[in-house]
């Protein structure tokens, strides 16, 4: 993800068409190190294409997939859901309830939450 954001970076600076040295140059930056193999699959793959229409190809894509929301969901996965959750409850009640803070402790900060 780093790569493809600084190719837009670089995009967006002017370069038509960013090479590996820039890309590499605005990584270095801010610290990033390259790693030149995927470096090099990002600018194949990106290489003489318009970002203009890349962008717009993502967003339709990204608007065809469903967001959130249980009735979409399968029975299945509903159900494997529902079995996963019962272990997380089990150990929630094996926990040691946590120290109760005594009153002293507020007293200490001199106010407390809801004066």
């Amino acid at each position: 993800m780093r790569y493809v954001a600084a190719y837009l970076l670089a995009v967006l600076g002017g370069k038509a068409s960013p090479s590996q040295n820039d890309i590499e140059k605005i990584l270095s930056s801010v610290g990033i190190e390259t790693d030149g193999e995927k470096l090099k699959k990002v600018i194949s793959e990106l290489n003489g294409k318009s970002i203009d229409d890349l962008i717009s190809q993502g967003r339709e894509k990204l608007s065809s997939m469903p967001i959130g929301g249980g009735a979409a969901a399968p029975a299945g996965a509903a159900a494997a859901a529902g079995a996963a959750a019962a272990p997380a409850e089990e150990k929630k009640e094996e926990k040691k309830p946590a120290k109760e803070e005594s009153e002293s402790d507020d007293d200490d900060l001199g106010f407390g939450l809801f004066d």
